[in-house]
């Protein structure tokens, strides 16, 4: 048989062997455990309370600013330096004194403010600067901003820079040698546009305006489209100029948009006038008014007398309706030096574009094609032919289409 054998614990302090000895000293490691678990989670939980603040509070700054300028943060890029790019650079006020030589010389003016040239790294610059009594100038200013930062097209004037100092703001634009092309339209004007020239300059701005209606995501409608808002460059290229009344609207879920009624007296579609609903026919309307003022270099809107106007559209119609003769309409200055048939169709494509029912007006996508048929017509050089266009036919239209009772809002 196995013999059981005995430990002798003798002589081995602190050491007991009973089962109430071995609890004791088992407490005496839970303890700091779980005392130390318990503040390793106290931590956490400030750490986490803490960093949730901290987030809300910059997140919170971060919106406020969208809220209050919705553009791009300032830069303290100064000119000089390398930083400083072709397109969104915000400066402060001592680069546009520096820029204008002190505001040195004007070269515009209008409801948003002066305009001034100047120079940037040896470029020509046109610098816009915001009046201070301009009620609308801010939310103009900060639309154009915006709206020019994310669309670039070889037909819209390009954003150089901008500036908000303080209470001084002001839009850099590429400059335009040639100024606008109201200026060459105007008897004031000592060199005459060739009709093929006026034609060119027609298809350059038509291809910006298709480019906002079509080429932008969501669509942009320019809302002020008018002859001194058509610049030329020393090439006498065209390109669209002051975004400041556009407007985006989404086309997926309809085509057109409420909004207060703004633009300029005499380039005002009438049915928006009417609805306060604003689509891209609006500018459809307004380049329509746009082609008339190419064609006869009048005035958009020009006094009978001292108690009544007309508007150009209806001084056409007048026009062709008493004699049918297009050298009545054509501006005097050409001389004659135009192309009939080509005359004629800029004519009925003008007519399309103002009718007063906007359903009725081509889209730009069309306006261009006709305007681009016009251009090959003009620059045929075969002797003239039959008219390819009946012109009772094009007064008849103009009879039923055009509302002699034009009320826009001034911008």
């Amino acid at each position: 048989m196995l013999k059981l054998m005995k430990i002798n614990v003798s002589g081995n302090r602190d050491l007991c062997t009973a089962l109430s000895c071995q609890k004791v000293k088992k407490k005496k490691y839970i303890v700091p455990v779980i005392a130390s678990v318990a503040s390793l989670l106290v931590l956490l939980v400030a750490f986490l309370i803490g960093w949730r603040f901290i987030k809300r509070n910059r997140t919170g700054t971060t919106v406020g600013m969208k809220q209050t300028h919705n553009i791009i943060p300032h830069s303290t890029n100064k000119i000089g330096s390398s930083a400083f790019q072709p397109r969104n650079h915000q400066c402060n006020y001592a680069d546009i004194i520096d820029i204008t030589n002190n505001f040195e010389k004007i070269i515009g003016k209008g409801g948003f403010g002066t305009v001034f040239h100047g120079y940037l790294n040896d470029t020509q610059v046109a610098v816009k600067i915001l009046s201070e009594s301009s009620a609308q100038g801010y939310k103009e200013f900060q639309a154009e901003v915006n709206l020019l930062m994310r669309v670039h097209h070889k037909n819209l004037t390009s954003l150089v820079g901008y500036c908000i100092d303080d209470k001084h703001m002001g839009l850099i634009y590429e400059y335009m040698a040639n100024g606008n092309l109201g200026r060459h339209l105007s008897d004031k004007q000592s060199y005459t546009l060739s009709w093929e020239e006026r034609l060119q300059i027609a298809v350059d701005a038509a291809h910006g305006l298709e480019y906002l209606h079509y080429g932008c995501k969501p669509a942009i409608v320019h809302r002020d489209v008018k002859t001194t808002n058509i610049l030329l460059n020393e090439k006498f290229q065209a390109k669209l100029a002051d975004f400041g009344l556009s407007r985006a609207f989404c086309t997926e879920g309809g085509n057109q948009v409420s909004t207060v009624v703004a633009g300029t007296p005499g380039y005002l579609d009438p049915e928006y006038y009417k609805s306060n609903w604003l689509n891209e026919k609006s500018d459809v309307y307004a380049f329509g008014v746009v082609l008339f003022e190419i064609i006869t270099g009048r005035p958009v809107i020009a006094k009978i007398n001292s108690n009544e106007n007309i508007h150009i559209s209806q001084w056409v119609e007048n026009m062709l309706y008493e004699n049918g003769e297009i050298q009545s309409v054509v501006d005097p200055r050409l001389r004659g030096n135009f192309q009939l048939n080509s005359t004629w169709k800029a004519i009925e494509l003008a007519t399309n574009c103002v009718h007063l029912n906007s359903i009725e007006r081509p889209t730009m996508n069309q306006v261009v094609v006709e305007l681009k048929e016009c251009l090959a017509l003009a620059l045929e050089i075969t002797p003239e032919k039959d008219n390819l266009f009946t012109k009772d036919a094009l007064i008849r239209k103009m009879t039923l289409n055009i509302d002699t009772h034009v009320n826009p809002l001034p911008r």
